[in-house]
């Protein structure tokens, strides 16, 4: 007696092969993130006594609002692993319509209420760091951060992401 099991295999071989030439079969794709975290620098080089400006920029890639964001940010383990590189965040501020606002809470601390207000679905908030390079400050090594934060929508849904890491910059004498 013959197995009907090739019979069957070659069927459902047939069936996925039209599925996929008229692009009826489902496909792989994958969703955004709800919430991403991106960071950009206005320089990838500061000497001591110099800044850069370190941009944050969290998007909101929900049909929702965000209503609430909480954010650290730490130095990375080779930045903690140089005692003479010395730096402080000595500014912060957020981009608005209208311009810059300063902001609060710099540091490791929470900085998710820099974002200000709401984030709309598809809009973005950007808080700027100013990162102030002491003028004692060791040479020839790198300063990193790297960020975790959470996001409650107004659909009651949260996400989380992290970590984040930043471009790092490079501390360079002259």
């Amino acid at each position: 007696m013959r197995s009907p099991l090739p019979r069957r295999l070659g069927l459902t071989a047939v069936l996925a092969l039209l599925l996929a030439v008229f692009g009826l079969a489902p496909s792989a794709s994958a969703d955004p993130a709800p919430a991403s975290l991106t960071f950009a620098t206005d320089s990838a080089t500061a000497t001591p006594g110099g800044t850069v400006k370190l941009s944050m920029t969290i998007t909101n890639n929900r049909t929702y609002d965000i209503w609430f964001v909480y954010q650290t940010i730490d130095p990375t383990w080779l930045t903690t692993q140089r005692p003479d590189l010395k730096y402080s965040f000595t500014g912060c501020s957020l981009a608005t319509a209208s311009g810059s606002t300063a902001c609060s809470g710099t540091g490791p601390s929470n900085l998710g209420g820099n974002y200000g207000a709401t984030v709309p679905p598809g809009q973005s908030r950007t808080v700027t760091l100013t990162l102030q390079v002491a003028a004692d400050s060791g040479c020839n090594g790198n300063i990193g951060f790297y960020s975790y934060y959470y996001a409650e929508f107004s659909d009651s849904t949260n996400t989380n992401g992290g970590p984040v890491y930043t471009p790092e910059t490079r501390v360079v004498c002259a």
